[in-house]
């Protein structure tokens, strides 16, 4: 039942006849789980709340930085430094004190996801990494949740509900429209490839929108069909796709399914710190010194070495010597790392060496003039 102050809060959802009270009850009895609360998570979070959603769950780890405030509007700069979902669920209380907001600080993973993902109706994607958005469908898959995905690359963005509950079955899921995890030299997160501050919002509010229509029965949903949209040009495209009906029924390692083993690289991969670095510069021990960042990074933040942006390192790989120690860098050591990982599996490189937190690390340590970005 809808209180008197709900009568005055949803006064606009209540006008509509395609929601009314009987939508606006469905919204104050729904329980909807947000995965990730950054860039996409934050208008998810405040519309969802906004709109009445009853019951709310937010899962993330992280804390609040300063390079997300360009796009995570939901914190402000005396956030930094605090848990995302701490303060996530104060903000939103304020918004709207009379829903019951859960927060879950912590990794989703195969041992906790179907215990989380189970307490709730619907879940939205607001991940930010593949292993994450493979693991999140499977439980979903499992457990038989609808899902409302969202992604992010620059200034573009894809939005569709995943396993839908249909008359006979249920849609498509992730994997029916990606199969294989792609390699991160052609998806890079957003911290490698930017993102425009305000593309999550635009995405993110259609998330939400998804969610309330499924919720309240209304509109058609992007159920089997991609959702794309291209901020530069204010394009939309839809694309159709189906279900496999390939069964799924545990959850596996999704780090060693996305070839992402953490373990082993920090292992077996060769690294030297900047500090390092800066004492090869200086002994006039030879050295080939890579950067396979691109060229607008570069104009940024220029440390030396010979460009090879990582998309055109497999063209290229007769520029890295094989007689004498090569350092590969980028921003932070995550695209360094992983092109050396490629050229040491199919080339048989072994004087590879990756510059451990990359140019980050030389603006902090070495030359602070640098621009950090």
């Amino acid at each position: 039942m809808l209180t008197q102050e709900d009568h005055i809060r949803y006064n606009r959802h209540l006008v509509l006849p395609e929601i009314g009270i009987k939508g606006q009850e469905k919204l104050k009895r729904a329980k909807v789980l947000v995965i990730g609360a950054g860039g996409l998570g934050c208008p998810v979070l405040q519309y969802l709340a906004a709109a009445g959603v009853g019951h709310i769950g937010i899962v993330d780890f992280d804390v609040v930085e300063l390079s997300n405030l360009q796009r995570q509007v939901l914190f402000t700069t005396e956030d930094i430094g605090l848990p995302k979902v701490a303060v996530a669920q104060s903000h939103l209380q304020k918004l709207n004190p009379e829903i019951k907001i859960s927060a879950h600080q912590l990794h989703l993973t195969s041992e906790n996801a179907l215990d989380i993902v189970n307490q709730f109706d619907l879940i939205v994607d607001c991940s930010d990494n593949f292993p994450t958005r493979y693991l999140i469908n499977d439980a979903c898959v499992i457990l038989e949740k609808t899902l409302i995905y969202g992604a992010l690359y620059k200034f573009e963005g894809q939005v569709t509900v995943f396993n839908a509950p249909l008359e006979n079955r249920r849609s498509a899921n992730y994997r029916d429209l990606y199969p294989t995890p792609p390699t991160s030299d052609i998806a890079p997160n957003c911290n490698d490839a930017g993102v425009m501050g305000v593309l999550p919002g635009v995405i993110g509010s259609l998330q939400t929108n998804e969610a309330i229509k499924i919720i309240c029965n209304i509109g058609e949903p992007l159920i089997e069909k991609l959702l794309l949209f291209d901020l530069l040009s204010v394009r939309s495209t839809s694309i159709k796709f189906s279900a496999s009906n390939k069964p799924i029924t545990t959850l596996i390692n999704y780090e060693k399914f996305c070839n992402i083993d953490t373990t082993n690289k920090n292992n077996a991969m060769k690294e030297v710190t900047v500090q390092e670095l800066k004492t090869i510069m200086d002994s006039g021990e030879p050295y080939q010194l890579i950067d396979v960042r691109e060229q607008h990074e570069v104009d940024i933040a220029d440390m030396g070495g010979e460009l090879i942006p990582m998309g055109e390192v497999m063209n290229n790989v007769d520029k890295f010597s094989k007689d004498k120690k090569v350092i590969v860098h980028c921003r932070s050591g995550a695209r360094s790392g992983n092109v050396i990982m490629a050229l040491e599996q199919q080339f048989g490189f072994d004087n590879l060496y990756n510059l451990k937190g990359g140019i980050l690390a030389w603006a902090d340590e070495i030359d602070t003039s640098l621009t950090k970005y």
